[in-house]
């Protein structure tokens, strides 16, 4: 692979949708693309449609904990090979699916999972911050919205 020339030409991106994604054997992989001569890599987290192909409401909390755990995998690597972190969201499996999980339903999770990424963490605070931003009483995370 290094002699192909190809880490001059392209920036690798690494997917991971799981709420309890392997954090050292990402930081490993990010080590063994810099060790093939990749100079920057991407992260691919989602904040919606990544939990079932007829999945209609989006579990909140399971986007929370995929960006945590990103979060992990950033603090483990040098930050200028970390070009950055693409936030996907699903609309359908493949192009014979049904819709799941319409952007309207999602913007919740999009909002504390921008948020978790723009303050390093998720707390109370942010929850409230997130609240007060859509005009919601009560952002639940662990259940589906109501």
């Amino acid at each position: 692979l290094s002699e192909s020339e190809v880490p001059q030409l392209v920036q690798p991106m690494i997917w991971d949708y799981a709420a309890d994604l392997d954090v050292e054997s990402k930081v490993q992989l990010v080590e063994k693309y810099q060790r093939c001569g990749f100079s920057k890599v991407w992260f691919a987290s989602a904040f919606k449609g990544a939990t079932g192909v007829n999945q209609s409401l989006t579990l909140i909390g399971h986007h929370l904990k995929n960006h945590l755990q990103w979060m992990k995998v950033a603090s483990s690597t040098p930050a200028e090979v970390l070009e950055g972190i693409v936030l996907t969201g699903w609309q359908r499996y493949d192009h014979f699916s049904v819709l799941c999980e319409l952007l309207p339903v999602a913007i919740p999770s999009l909002a504390v999972c921008l948020q978790a990424l723009k303050n390093g963490g998720y707390s109370e605070k942010i929850k409230e911050d997130v609240e007060k931003l859509l005009g919601m009483s009560n952002l639940e995370t662990d259940t589906f919205m109501r």
